[in-house]
């Protein structure tokens, strides 16, 4: 996991990477694979706590914690769960579900659409930040390559190829500078 410098180096406004992304004040959002928290503090700050934060590893989610309440924000819940048991983790339908800088690493990304469409409300969005298909050594970050080797990098007809068939439409998809693409699809009717 980068460090505090490398993101904000990537991303300086987090917030406007959210709203380009359709996250707006009032959504209930879960942030899946959150990591260090990185979004999860501006996200839970832009729609009041109405967040829930899931992660694989216990370590990003203590220091996404610890992000959260630095920046004096709430998370509704926290989730050291893995992803593909979405449907059984969370209480109610959420209207959006995030995934940052983490698709291109998932073994059966079918699946994760699944578990992803199946705690959507209808009409719900799934925005996926992805690196575009570009040589890592073009990706540079404080005078560093950055980002997942080059083969793992996957482009945004891909991600929908393996998203659409869950039960998903792409809405659209936004240039998050300098290196990534979000992808923001839309749950169709079951």
């Amino acid at each position: 996991m980068p460090d505090r410098d490398w993101w904000e180096a990537l991303w300086p406004d987090p917030m406007a990477v959210l709203r380009q992304l359709g996250i707006r004040p009032g959504m209930t959002v879960l942030d899946l694979c959150c990591g260090d928290g990185y979004f999860t503090a501006p996200l839970a700050l832009l729609v009041q706590g109405r967040v829930h934060a899931l992660d694989l590893d216990p370590t990003m989610i203590t220091r996404a914690q610890a992000e959260v309440a630095r920046q004096g924000a709430v998370v509704a819940a926290w989730l050291c769960a893995d992803a593909r048991d979405l449907p059984h983790l969370l209480p109610h339908p959420v209207d959006h579900v995030l995934m940052a800088n983490t698709f291109h690493g998932v073994p059966d990304q079918p699946s994760l659409a699944r578990a992803v469409r199946a705690v959507l409300r209808p009409g719900g969005l799934f925005a996926i930040v992805n690196w575009h298909r570009v040589p890592r050594e073009r990706t540079t970050v404080l005078g560093q390559p950055r980002g997942p080797e080059t083969r793992l990098r996957i482009s945004p007809e891909a991600t929908a190829a393996a998203v659409e068939p869950e039960g998903f439409r792409l809405a659209w998809t936004a240039e998050v500078s300098p290196y990534h693409y979000g992808a923001v699809f839309e749950a169709t009717p079951p």
